[in-house]
């Protein structure tokens, strides 16, 4: 199988070749590069140089290219703060009071900054990896991660529990979702194979205000990019034990999951429902990990998730700069070396370590 093949086949619920990896590395990518962020996160032509030159380094099945978690709002109108070696942040939001909703509107991806560079970059990755390598064109925050970005996240979260402010948190939350679909719908246009969502989750909100606002409009995206023809993936940081069922029901094709979700009970709930990227420990393990500390958390991952498939290995969240290469390494050769499938979905050379 090639890299694309083998990613496919574990969202279509059947068994790889081999477990697959995927890397959530755009810091990482610009730091190998010694790359300025203000600069790269903002062209199309670098972000897929830099994208590209860590993906012959290390030969992963999946790129997940972005520039950070503000490029849709950033083309809706908030003030973007691009630094040399930090992520992006909004600076000065776009939504000051309510009645600034209806100011809004769905931007065209193709035209507005900074999403038509990274159409740009999809189109290049495509290309250059001649349709063998999985590249995922990522949509951005998901719809109430983006309404916290447009109206500040105190000013958001006071209003939801506000039934006067309903109506215009609904309208918000409705335009947000439109703009993820717009955005994912480019990126097939683009030649992108899936795109993802950033879920807000337990972390700041509660299963019910997700079931009651995220959830929906997750769904819709979901359906949207099925309905293109287009992967969906969805992301969501923390611990999502208590969320996992929700999740499952926006009916993404694959969660993007941390160490902090509990393996064994989202292994139970996945079921043939849903397959999983990441689980790999990206804030303290990767980054300053020895190199068997990180082999030995890599099997480990792998022997709870990556049983009869349905499991992409990767790191749960973005790979900071502090990642060395070295880590990576040790991971695809994990994969290669103790993640080969037999037909039955088991891993012989994993059982015998």
């Amino acid at each position: 199988m090639n890299s694309l093949e083998r990613v496919n086949a574990v969202l279509d619920h059947r068994i790889p070749d081999r477990v697959p990896v995927g890397l959530h590395n755009f810091l990482m990518a610009c730091a190998m590069a010694k790359s300025d962020l203000s600069v790269v996160l903002r062209s199309g032509e670098m972000l897929a140089e830099v994208q590209l030159a860590a993906w012959r380094e290390f030969g992963h099945d999946l790129i997940m290219h972005e520039n950070g978690v503000c490029a849709e709002a950033e083309a809706m109108g908030c003030g973007i703060l691009y630094q040399p070696d930090l992520p992006p942040h909004v600076e000065q939001r776009v939504v000051h009071s309510f009645s600034d909703v209806d100011k809004l509107s769905v931007p065209d991806p193709e035209k507005m900054f900074p999403l038509n560079e990274m159409l740009k970059a999809t189109r290049i990755l495509v290309r250059e990896t001649r349709g063998e390598v999985f590249v995922m064109g990522r949509a951005d925050q998901g719809p109430m991660a983006l309404a916290l970005a447009l109206c500040g996240p105190e000013n958001f979260l006071t209003a939801i529990m506000e039934p006067h402010h309903r109506p215009k948190v609904l309208q918000l939350m409705d335009i947000c979702s439109k703009t993820n679909i717009a955005y994912g719908k480019a990126q097939k246009r683009a030649g992108a194979h899936g795109s993802s969502l950033g879920s807000v989750g337990l972390s700041l909100i509660s299963p019910r205000v997700f079931d009651d606002l995220e959830g929906p409009r997750v769904k819709a995206f979901c359906d949207a990019m099925r309905r293109e023809g287009l992967r969906s993936f969805v992301h969501s940081c923390g611990n999502e034990t208590r969320l996992i069922e929700n999740l499952i029901g926006t009916g993404a094709d694959c969660l993007e999951l941390d160490p902090l979700t509990d393996p064994k009970t989202l292994k139970e709930k996945m079921n043939r429902r849903v397959s999983v990227l990441g689980m790999l420990d990206s804030t303290h393990i990767l980054p300053c990990g020895s190199d068997d500390a990180i082999k030995s958390h890599t099997l480990e991952i792998m022997s709870q998730m990556a049983p009869n498939g349905e499991f992409i290995l990767g790191p749960g969240c973005a790979l900071t700069a502090a990642v060395p290469p070295a880590a990576i390494h040790t991971i695809m050769e994990c994969a290669k070396s103790y993640g080969r499938y037999a037909p039955d979905g088991s891993l012989p050379e994993l059982i015998k370590v």
